[in-house]
């Protein structure tokens, strides 16, 4: 269960308690404010507070561009431009301050994004619970043989059933000898911060993340991506749900430009304009390599 009965309390509280405010205000997400959203087994994503919304994006352009510029293009207009030709500071105008809970593996992934700030829930000071994130039948696959980063076919049968009985019962024992160093029975028991070091990969953390639209649109453009890792990618996904109600106008252009669009290489395009004169072109012909050429034929056939 993703959220105590005690937790579920407090938000329940916390939305029940609304104030008048100046600030610019999101109706959509307002809606997802403080509520928990599940994620995999145990964990979950909530918005705890944001700032600005779509006009805060574009007031800050118009302020760079000078008087004007209102009269020539709509706001909606606007943020395609600034979306197409890659601009990032109208951007950084909006925040978001989230409460995630997740595998350590999957937050020691997510840390690579080195552009938020970050405070994780310490075991140095407290105690983990007893939760692990254990994959559904379907996620347990073999290494892929073309990919160095992805999975192959899913495990079926005996093998995926030995798998998933190894993740459950070395957690369980590793959870168990966790409890006992920090036990207090007839001895002093060892330090927290000591105690933590034998806990699996797949147990669970909590932190708080912020961070401004533009890195957080990095963020979705990798982590939502269909070849990304399913454990990030579903975090991925079920902040992307609050991000399009929060800038429906820019989460449309990100969609449109970033997640939908194709960067091409000079050497892609060369390919395509003798294509589009009617020549055949071959991997070798093209200058590409091999999986360059993979990944331009996933896209143009």
């Amino acid at each position: 269960m993703p959220l105590t009965p005690e937790q579920t309390a407090e938000i329940e509280a916390a939305r029940a308690n609304p104030r008048p405010t100046l600030r610019a205000v999101s109706e959509g997400m307002e809606a997802h404010l403080y509520r928990a959203h599940p994620v995999l087994d145990h964990g979950f994503i909530r918005v705890i507070d944001y700032m600005g919304d779509d006009s805060a994006i574009v007031q800050a352009a118009r302020v760079s561009y000078g008087a004007g510029t209102k009269h020539v293009q709509n706001d909606e207009g606007l943020i395609r431009y600034l979306m197409r030709h890659w601009h990032s500071t109208p951007f950084e105008m909006c925040e978001i301050k989230l409460h995630v809970k997740l595998p350590v593996f999957v937050a020691r992934q997510w840390i690579r994004h080195r552009t938020a700030n970050v405070n994780e829930y310490s075991a140095r000071y407290s105690i983990l619970d007893r939760e692990f994130y254990i994959p559904e039948p379907a996620q347990l696959a073999a290494q892929s043989t073309v990919n160095n980063q992805g999975r192959g076919e899913v495990l079926t049968g005996e093998e995926s059933a030995r798998v998933l009985a190894m993740l459950k019962s070395d957690a369980a024992q590793m959870y168990d000898h966790y409890e006992a160093m920090l036990s207090q029975d007839g001895q002093q028991g060892l330090a927290r911060e000591l105690a933590r070091m034998n806990l699996p990969m797949n147990i669970y953390t909590q932190w708080y993340w912020k961070t401004d639209l533009h890195n957080l649109f990095h963020f979705l453009r990798l982590r939502a991506d269909p070849h990304a890792q399913y454990e990030i990618r579903v975090y991925a996904e079920a902040i992307a749900a609050c991000v399009r109600d929060w800038v429906p106008l820019a989460f449309g252009a990100f969609e449109d430009y970033r997640m939908g669009g194709v960067t091409l290489s000079s050497k892609a395009i060369a390919v395509l304009k003798r294509r589009l004169a009617g020549e055949a072109v071959t991997q070798e012909a093209s200058g590409m390599s091999k999986g360059e050429w993979r990944e331009f034929v996933e896209v143009w056939g």
